[in-house]
């Protein structure tokens, strides 16, 4: 009997020890990031901008200050943002995975599914570039073309095109609304739910067709394939990596680099914007703030209304349905626009969220 109570005596003590190390390990680890915000303060932060993200009043009424009118670019503050996220990432290098990094039969874990694992494939190995595809290059203006349907009726295609280089998200169509859009892709994204949601999964020769011509039409701009991000698309990526190769397309194929993501959210968090997980255009305007003068942003609107209360879709080309203020939402898109408003009013980028002039 008294072993047993020793036992336990012995047993109770190395408890509270590892409570109050663990106790211990934790304030420090505090104690340190909270240091490291201290030593970080870059220029959002001391912008002041603010969490929130309930932007619109019921009835579409804004309760931020948005005009473009007079708008103009603030080249040092440009600078600093630019100097800032060098500290995080470099879009040259990030951008996209090389030859050289992987050989086939490589094994990789998923970006946000580390328990999941990918092997590099013969034709994916042959895809990756050699060198970053946008090693060395240097745009007076850029522009980043999102996709909400406050692009509709906006007759912007000509303002997009006459920038120097042009960014689209998710193999947008342009074709059937060039006066809204344009046409000009030097730099577009595509998701791999892309293969399943636009084109049918490709299921059969005409999806296929279909896909093929899209991918045509773009030469020899970059194609930005998020391939390591999470289990589920890889199947989709090996079908587009295999028509790519069968077809001879041109295009020029760039897969992002698998510590990219953490670094654009370290960027944005440590500025104090609380973000889960970047969207494709928070993303792209990230990266393009390494090798573009002056960056303006389309199709940027996550809100189901505009200033009049008028409905706007959440996509320009189709009805799909999208809650932004759910908080089971990988993003949180409100609150990435307001940054990006108060970016705007800055002089740090533009945002154009209405009718263009015409040129």
């Amino acid at each position: 009997m008294r072993s047993i109570r020793k036992r336990w005596t012995i047993c109770t003590i190395s408890i509270l020890l590892i409570f109050y190390k663990t106790k211990e390990i934790a304030r420090t680890e505090e104690h340190q990031e909270t240091q490291l915000a201290g030593e970080t303060e870059l220029s959002l932060s001391r912008l002041m901008v603010n969490s929130s993200y309930k932007i619109l009043h019921k009835g579409g009424t804004s309760v931020f200050q948005h005009t473009v009118e007079g708008w103009k670019i603030n080249t040092s503050l440009v600078l600093e943002i630019r100097k800032d996220i060098l500290r995080f990432l470099d879009a040259e290098r990030d951008v996209s995975v090389v030859k050289s990094s992987f050989k086939p039969g490589d094994v990789i874990h998923y970006v946000l599914d580390r328990r999941r694992t990918l092997n590099i494939s013969s034709n994916l190995h042959s895809l990756l570039p050699e060198k970053s595809p946008m090693k060395g290059r240097r745009f007076k203006t850029c522009a980043v073309v999102g996709n909400s349907g406050i692009l509709l009726d906006s007759q912007c295609g000509k303002e997009i095109d006459s920038h120097d280089f042009v960014i689209r998200c998710n193999l947008a169509p342009v074709v059937e609304f060039t006066a809204d859009v344009g046409t000009k892709s030097d730099f577009i994204t595509m998701n791999p739910s892309v293969v399943q949601r636009a084109f049918g999964g490709f299921r059969n020769e005409s999806d296929r067709e279909k896909f093929v011509h899209r991918l045509s039409m773009l030469n020899d701009s970059v194609l930005w394939i998020p391939a390591f991000m999470v289990k589920g698309g890889e199947k989709h990526v090996e079908w587009v990596n295999a028509l790519i190769l069968k077809n001879k397309l041109k295009v020029r194929t760039a897969y992002p680099s698998l510590r990219l993501i953490h670094a654009v959210r370290g960027y944005w968090l440590t500025n104090k914007v609380h973000i889960k997980r970047p969207s494709t255009g928070l993303l792209m305007y990230t990266l393009s703030t390494r090798f573009c003068d002056e960056i303006h942003l389309y199709g940027f609107w996550p809100f189901p209304e505009d200033f009049n209360g008028k409905a706007v879709k959440y996509h320009y080309y189709d009805d799909l349905k999208y809650r932004y203020f759910s908080n089971a939402s990988p993003h949180r898109m409100p609150l990435e626009f307001k940054t990006l408003n108060v970016l705007h009013n800055k002089g740090a980028l533009k945002l154009t969220t209405g009718k263009c002039e015409q040129q």
